[in-house]
């Protein structure tokens, strides 16, 4: 059956999200041999991650059985998405395929599944449409997926958890050191960075809970940083890149912006003239944006911390409309 123009832009779409996301400088994109899915792609920085879609608009319900086995069949893939057409009978026949794997081997690997339901009336031949659609899922893919595949499940709430540190810039130094050298005990730690034992476990033990750290043990101990903390690092380091007016033209990422934003990082707002540091910094502690942007401006001061390159996307065929 060939397929219509709205299946062609959703799938289009998605791809270009992707990659116009990974401008933000925080992780590679490359187009991905498309082999029996509509769409493919690999995100990449010191880690690869393959995401592989199917978008159902013009074959009825029947079809969803034919799109999800295809989807988890496929063993190396870190998320599977679909993007389909929303109707109830649809989502009622996507409910019940679903429910159907539950009791075989594949139920693991429906949590790797991502689907976003498009508006039935959506129109590919209506400019209007097609940019509230795209936008639409620019935000929803963004969220729901970049968030879980390329930045380790960051939410805003461990934003908002690791912005409330009172030690400016020692969280930060943390993680780069246990990244870095690893993380043999509190005294050897607190030794090394030549911070006070109380604090360096105290500030340990809070990145733990949040999330940004991780130990085989649950009473910590030998830690490693996790994939959501290593993207706070590299996310700081790009707000590092804000503060000294080099974050891309006019120091400005619109990608990166966009992405803080579903973080609750509105470090626009926040002037890198503004004094961050000393007894007259202008800092709201009510703020998250402003505590980051700190505790950045901190860990850059005491050269702390080893500070990440953006890594640039590669180029791919896909542009934007």
């Amino acid at each position: 059956m060939a397929t219509s123009l709205e299946h062609e832009f959703l799938s289009d779409a998605a791809l270009r999200i992707m990659e116009s996301a990974s401008r933000s400088g925080l992780f590679g994109y490359t187009e991905g041999q498309r082999k029996l899915f509509d769409f493919s792609c690999d995100l990449k920085k010191d880690w690869s991650k393959v995401v592989v879609g199917q978008t159902l608009w013009q074959h009825g319900g029947d079809g969803i059985d034919k799109d999800l086995r295809t989807l988890l069949n496929e063993r190396d893939v870190s998320a599977a998405v679909y993007i389909a057409r929303h109707e109830s009978r649809l989502r009622a026949r996507f409910a019940e395929v679903t429910q159907s794997y539950l009791d075989t081997p594949m139920r693991d690997r429906l949590s790797r599944l991502r689907v976003f339901w498009v508006p039935a009336d959506f129109k590919a031949d209506n400019e209007g449409t097609k940019k509230s659609t795209y936008d639409f899922l620019r935000t929803e893919i963004t969220k729901d997926l970049l968030m879980h595949v390329a930045l380790g499940g960051l939410t805003p709430q461990d934003v908002k958890r690791f912005a409330a540190s009172r030690r400016p810039g020692l969280p930060l130094t943390i993680l780069s050191h246990v990244k870095a050298y690893g993380y043999l005990s509190h005294k050897h730690t607190a030794k090394a960075l030549d911070v006070n034992l109380n604090a360096l476990r105290s500030e340990t033990e809070r990145l733990f809970i949040i999330g940004f750290l991780e130990s085989e043990s649950l009473q910590g101990g030998i830690y490693q940083v996790t994939d959501s903390g290593n993207a706070v690092l590299d996310i700081c380091s790009r707000l590092r890149d804000y503060l000294h007016g080099n974050l891309g033209q006019d120091n400005r990422n619109a990608e990166f912006e966009h992405i803080c934003s579903l973080l609750g990082i509105d470090y626009p707002s926040i002037p890198t003239t503004a004094r961050l540091l000393g007894k007259d910094a202008e800092v709201d502690l009510q703020d998250p944006t402003a505590l980051m942007l700190q505790h950045v401006a901190q860990a850059d001061q005491d050269g702390s911390v080893h500070w990440s390159a953006p890594y640039f996307a590669l180029p791919a065929a896909s542009t934007l409309f």
